[in-house]
């Protein structure tokens, strides 16, 4: 049996956080500097 490599999951696991992380802040910006265009998208309920 071999033995687990706890510090390369880890250190995966902190990566992937960090790239979650980027892309949140990415999108927050995007969302803060052009907020006209986020609306354009959603269109109101036709009765």
């Amino acid at each position: 049996m071999f033995k687990p490599n706890y510090s390369f999951e880890k250190r995966q696991k902190e990566m992937a956080k960090k790239k979650k992380k980027e892309e949140k802040k990415q999108r927050k910006l995007e969302k803060k500097n052009n907020p006209v265009a986020e609306n354009e998208n959603i269109s109101p309920p036709e009765d």
